[in-house]
């Protein structure tokens, strides 16, 4: 069991002891002192709060809406919906910021509060602190009873989504009606039941739904890699769809399944919406240190300049702004498009991906035979106290000083092979090793070769 308090939000698994897990107490104390800090720093009047369809859900929803509203804000509860719906809403309703409910790719043990802006975007790190620091004081002023906040349920924000994606000039929505595509989609007993199904029919395809209950019991592993993904990919060649589409239970990552029943890479799926937008309307892209390089080189193939951040969505829609990108997110099958808004999004990233499909021509696969092929292996090295986190980066540093070096996020080593990213993990006492390369052989190698350099300095310093 876990609790983890960070400055995107607090997570962790239901039931158990107050401070140790996810309890009432904690999503209380939460929701306290995140709303308090909303009210006096920004004046806010008003929070959106959505969630999607863990069986936790409810609870904490309620939960969350009384705590804001004893502390005067009002509440626009969206009820069952997704990250980037909720993400929308709050800048449509002007609203003061917004919590969505989710604990994303975790199993159905768990919860969270993600903590949002007056803008529907991740709080920045220094909010963040700010409101870990509340949480601890627990020193919160409530509303009197003449001041309590008011609750409105909003129902329509799907279908308001829904409609800003349609109205993008990069979505083709009659090109892709007169395709008729059969797509196969795995809703994970979650909210993709009440996004993906939906969108894609009022674009014009036939859906086979699988997996597509409310319940919260997750059919499989919620996140949507290739070993959870084998009955998609089965159900797409026996319905003989065009494609396979899975997402995760609040709709942030879209991942693809092609007609063959082959994965078309979680990496990959930024990479095929980023060439569709370049080839419409150039400009910079943006995605994380531990990102493929595809999409770099399909950047530069377009004669663009391609730009790296920080682990993290805030950090990527951070230097999105900054240089102004016309796409980016992360490599899980994150896609922000920043002509709808800053935030990742399935939904759109799926809509543009068949409006680049339909004017390919050709069937999935064979779009992504068009991109280099690139494998990351993604290992881990336990931390114990003893090290010498900063020491050892040093080390390495010194070691790899001839190579292109990015130290903005840990450790990133580039080699005309591949590349290496080491990072300290944010939510456990472990250090990230991430290598990529044209191969699984060589990717592994890299990763074989940099634990032997790390052991060796580590011998050193002791």
């Amino acid at each position: 069991m876990a609790l983890i308090k960070s400055i995107s939000g607090i997570r962790g698994t239901i039931g158990g002891a107050a401070g140790e897990n996810l309890t009432p107490q904690d999503i209380v104390e939460c929701t306290a002192a995140y709303g308090s800090w909303l009210i006096e720093t920004s004046g806010a009047q008003s929070v959106v709060i959505g969630r999607d369809a863990r069986i936790s859900g409810e609870i904490v929803a309620s939960l969350v809406a009384s705590t804001l509203r004893s502390l005067g804000l009002d509440v626009i509860d969206l009820g069952l919906s997704t990250t980037p719906t909720v993400e929308m809403a709050v800048a449509m309703e002007k609203a003061g910021g917004g919590i969505i409910l989710t604990a994303s790719h975790n199993p159905k043990q768990w919860n969270a509060l993600k903590l949002l802006n007056a803008q529907g975007e991740f709080i920045s790190a220094a909010d963040g602190q700010a409101i870990l620091e509340r949480i601890a004081q627990a020193n919160i002023h409530y509303a009197s009873v003449d001041k309590l906040g008011g609750y409105q349920a909003a129902s329509d924000y799907l279908q308001r989504h829904f409609d800003a994606i349609f109205a993008l000039p990069l979505v083709k929505v009659d090109q892709i009606k007169a395709k008729q595509y059969k797509i196969v989609v795995d809703c994970i007993n979650s909210t993709g039941a009440l996004s993906v199904i939906p969108l894609l029919q009022q674009l014009g395809c036939e859906v086979v739904a699988i997996n597509d209950d409310l319940s919260g019991q997750f059919a499989h592993n919620p996140e949507p890699l290739p070993e959870n993904l084998s009955e998609l990919a089965s159900a797409v060649q026996f319905h003989r769809a065009q494609l396979g589409v899975a997402v995760d239970p609040d709709v942030d990552r879209l991942a693809l399944v092609s007609e063959d029943g082959e994965m078309f890479g979680e990496e990959y799926t930024l990479v095929a919406v980023a060439d569709y937008i370049l080839r419409n309307n150039p400009g910079p892209t943006v995605s994380n240190l531990s990102s493929t390089r595809a999409l770099r080189d399909v950047t530069q193939k377009h004669g663009q300049a391609y730009h790296s951040s920080a682990v993290g969505e805030v950090n990527v829609v951070h230097k999105m702004k900054e240089v102004q990108a016309v796409i980016g997110g992360e490599g899980n099958g994150g896609i922000i498009y920043p002509e709808l808004h800053y935030g990742r999004d399935a939904l759109v990233g799926l809509a543009l991906l068949l409006s680049y499909l339909s004017e390919y021509g050709q069937p999935l696969s064979f779009l992504r035979r068009q991109y280099p092929s690139y494998t990351i292996s993604k290992n881990k090295i336990q931390l114990t106290p003893e090290i010498n986190l900063d020491q050892l980066f040093s080390g390495l540093v010194e070691k790899y000083k001839s190579e292109e070096l990015n130290t903005i996020d840990g450790l990133k080593i580039e080699f005309e092979s591949g590349w290496i990213h080491l990072r300290r993990s944010n939510t456990e006492p472990i250090i990230r090793v991430y290598t990529e390369s044209t191969s699984a052989v060589i990717a592994n190698n890299l990763a074989t070769k940099i634990q032997a350099d790390i052991n060796e300095l580590l011998k050193q310093m002791n």
